[in-house]
C-alpha cells in the first residue's frame, strides 16, 4: 500500500492505496470506525488487493489525519472526493464500519454518481427517524462518561466491548496506542456530536448490503440495522461469532460476504 495525503484548509488527510494496473478493476474504499484508523481493515486489504484497487484512509480527526478543524461528516466526504480526484477514480464501492458508515453515506448523498454500492458494516443510517429522543440523548453522554474512566480502564473497556476474539481486541488496543486519553475523549465528543447534523433519512438507489455481528452489543446498532433493513429493503446478513468489530472477529466471513456482494453487482 502506498501512503499518500491530500490537503485542505481544514487539515491533511492521509490515505493508503494499492492501485491495480488494470484500469477496469473496481475500487473499494474502506472507512474505519471511531477512535480507530486505517489498520482496522488489514485483513480486508490482504484479501482484496490482488483483485481490486483498494483505498484505506485515516478519517479526518483520526490516525495521522490530525490535527483537523471544522470536523463534520460532510467535510469528510469532501476530503474523500479529493482523494478520488487525485487518483482519477470515477466509481467506488464504499465499505464503512461503525462511524465510518457516516462519511460513506454523506459521500453517497453528495456524489451518488460515483458510488457503485455501499456495504454498511456494523453501522447505522443517517437521519433522525430511527433514533428516539432518549437514544440521541444517550449518544451525547458517551464523551462525559468516558472522562470518568482511567486511561487504562477506558482503553480496555473499549476493546472488550467491541470484540469477541483476541485478534480484534489486540487490534483495538494497537490503534488506540498513539492516542492520549484526551485525544480519545475529544474524538468521541466531536464525532458523536455531529451524527445528527443530517435530520432527514436517505434512500440510496444503488445496491446496499448491511452486515452486523451476531453479538454486536454496541448501543442499539443491531436493532437499528434491523429497522434500516426493514424500512429500505436492504439485505441484512449476520456475521456469526462476531461482535461490533466483525471484520476482525470473523474476517473470513466478512470478506466472503463483501466479495459475493460485489461479484453480484
Amino acid at each position: 500500500m502506498e501512503h499518500k495525503s491530500v490537503k485542505s484548509e481544514r487539515g491533511t488527510t492521509h490515505y493508503w492505496i494499492n492501485k491495480r494496473e488494470d484500469k477496469n478493476a473496481r475500487c473499494i474504499v474502506f472507512t474505519h470506525g471511531l477512535t480507530a484508523n486505517h489498520m482496522m481493515f488489514d485483513k480486508q486489504v490482504e484479501y482484496f488487493s490482488n483483485k481490486y484497487t483498494v483505498i484505506t484512509w485515516d478519517v479526518p480527526l483520526h490516525g495521522e489525519s490530525r490535527p483537523y478543524t471544522d470536523f463534520s461528516y460532510e467535510n469528510t466526504a469532501i476530503e474523500l472526493k479529493t482523494i478520488l480526484d487525485v487518483e482519477n477514480i470515477q466509481q467506488v464501492i464504499l465499505v464503512g464500519m461503525s462511524m465510518g458508515g457516516y462519511p460513506c453515506q454523506e459521500f453517497a448523498i453528495h456524489y451518488p454518481g460515483k458510488v457503485s454500492a455501499f456495504i454498511a458494516l456494523d453501522t447505522t443510517s443517517l437521519g433522525q427517524s430511527y433514533y428516539s429522543t432518549i437514544d440521541r440523548w444517550w449518544i451525547k453522554q458517551v464523551e462525559p462518561m468516558a472522562k470518568w474512566f482511567t486511561d487504562k480502564m477506558l482503553r480496555k473497556s473499549m476493546a472488550k466491548s467491541v470484540s469477541k476474539t483476541q485478534y480484534a481486541y489486540d487490534m483495538i488496543l494497537k490503534m488506540l496506542e498513539p492516542l492520549s486519553k484526551a485525544d480519545i475523549v475529544e474524538q468521541m465528543g466531536i464525532a458523536y456530536g455531529r451524527v445528527f447534523d443530517r435530520k432527514e433519512s436517505v434512500h440510496f438507489n444503488f445496491p446496499v448490503l448491511i452486515l452486523v455481528g451476531e453479538y454486536d452489543k454496541t448501543g442499539k446498532v443491531k436493532h437499528y440495522c434491523e429497522e434500516w433493513s426493514k424500512k429500505e429493503g436492504y439485505p441484512l446478513h449476520i456475521i456469526k461469532g462476531a461482535s461490533h468489530f466483525s471484520n476482525a472477529d470473523n474476517y473470513d466471513d466478512v470478506n466472503k460476504e463483501i466479495n459475493n456482494f460485489i461479484c453480484g453487482l
